[in-house]
């Protein structure tokens, strides 16, 4: 174990992760955690993905984020004129092993699973540890002396963003936020079933997503527009992000807005079709609401997994994994 005795010490930290929207929120607790738990004067840095800045750009913790646009070329210099002490390699590609290889700190990463995960979908033998990836992530500092706190996900908006979000009067007294989207096909219920849910939900309904989901929330909108609100296509994400925290409940497929919804302490359903709990990515929630989630999945199919991450369409052209959800189910856990 590694300790800092000398009070006075500057300490630079570099976290790479590179993207997507759920996985960066879910390093949140590794860049709180270092900087709650290392004495001396921290320097924590983050490199991502430009697109996903505006996660990390109101992040405390944080004293500078580095972004590239396609290749770490655009930052190495810059980089290395930091003077890492650590590197914390979050990301675990070769991009990110590119940018160890050039800098001189130590560097820690986490173990990725592939082979587990390869298991899983290929032979359904789940040889999965039952750990949380922010687990992983965090024991991959362990060696630095952090532990987990245990107080969950981190999202921090930026100031005034509330002054942003017009919705119609019918949801003044709470509402349902569904999240619309996922990045592939067989990780989003589709279009119908949305419909026969939002028909069986009674409570004022907003609707979100990016602008690919703008269309099919307008038809859902269409059914019954005194109480459903259709904001996809209309927010950025921090805005998105702030429908989340303000909404009673977040309905949401596994997706970069489930761990938003978590980050927030909210109320989550969670829809999963072909991917499943056990790749280690459900709703991470602090200690005192570690419990207050609920997972709508179809259980004992053959075929499921059928990938960690999705396809555009079902390989077996049924769709069994998101067709036989028990609505009913979700709407009770409302």
């Amino acid at each position: 174990m590694l300790y800092f005795a000398n009070l006075n010490l500057r300490v630079k930290i570099l976290i790479i992760r590179f993207s997507s929207i759920g996985d960066i929120v879910l390093t949140t607790p590794v860049i709180r955690c270092l900087k709650n738990q290392l004495e001396g004067e921290l320097e924590i840095h983050y490199l991502t993905k430009k697109i996903y800045s505006p996660l990390l750009e109101n992040n405390p913790f944080l004293h500078k984020v580095h972004s590239i646009e396609k290749s770490t070329n655009e930052v190495i210099e810059d980089l290395i004129q930091e003077d890492f002490d650590y590197i914390v390699d979050l990301h675990k590609n070769l991009r990110s092993s590119r940018v160890k290889q050039k800098l001189e700190g130590l560097s820690f990463s986490f173990e990725k699973l592939n082979w587990q995960k390869w298991l899983l979908v290929n032979l359904k033998i789940n040889r999965m540890p039952k750990l949380h990836i922010v687990d992983r992530y965090l024991d991959s500092v362990k060696a630095l002396g952090v532990k987990n706190d245990g107080k969950g996900l981190d999202y921090f908006l930026p100031d005034g963003i509330e002054k942003n979000i017009q919705l119609p009067s019918f949801t003044d007294e709470g509402y349902v936020a569904l999240v619309l989207g996922a990045t592939h096909a067989t990780k989003r219920l589709p279009p119908h079933r949305i419909k026969e849910l939002t028909s069986k939900i009674d409570s004022p309904i907003v609707l979100i997503g990016g602008k690919e989901d703008q269309s099919i929330g307008q038809e859902i909108e269409r059914t019954a527009p005194s109480r459903i609100y259709n904001a996809s296509g209309k927010t950025n994400l921090n805005e998105s992000a702030t429908l989340i925290k303000n909404a009673k409940v977040v309905i949401t497929h596994d997706t970069g807005m489930m761990h938003i919804a978590a980050a927030f302490q909210k109320k989550i359903i969670s829809i999963w079709g072909n991917t499943v709990p056990d790749f280690g990515m459900y709703p991470y929630l602090n200690k005192q609401n570690k419990s207050n989630y609920t997972v709508a999945e179809v259980n004992n199919l053959s075929c499921r997994p059928c990938s960690k991450i999705g396809f555009d369409k079902c390989p077996k052209g049924h769709f069994k994994c998101m067709e036989k959800i028990q609505l009913d189910k979700i709407v009770e856990a409302i």
